[in-house]
């Protein structure tokens, strides 16, 4: 495994702390979406399909909040403290994911 930087990663990421939590999150998740598949294939009634599909989009908007808090108290924290065009480029990549997720 390499711990070369590069433009939009570094060695060690503002989550890594948290992996194991978010990987389990995203294994239920990945079970989320097996399951609403499976309804759909059982010919479920449209609005418990509905529901679920809710209950996963709420389970992914959480764990991209939870990356984009992670990312701002570390990647951008960091960049801020060291200074320099990574800076500004940090917040700009922010303020676009924060865009991105408004938007979904």
């Amino acid at each position: 495994m390499t711990t070369e930087a590069t433009p939009h990663t570094e060695a060690t990421h503002g989550y890594i702390s948290d992996k194991a939590r978010y990987l389990a999150r995203l294994k239920r998740i990945e079970g989320q979406a097996r399951g609403i598949h499976r309804m759909v294939d059982e010919d479920t009634y449209c609005i418990d399909i509905l529901t679920q599909i809710s209950a996963l989009t709420s389970a992914l908007e959480n764990v991209a909040l939870g990356l984009l808090d992670d990312h701002l108290k570390h990647c951008v924290v960091g960049a801020a403290k060291a200074g320099g065009p990574e800076a500004e480029q940090k917040i700009n990549e922010a303020s676009q994911a924060i865009a991105r997720l408004v938007k979904s």
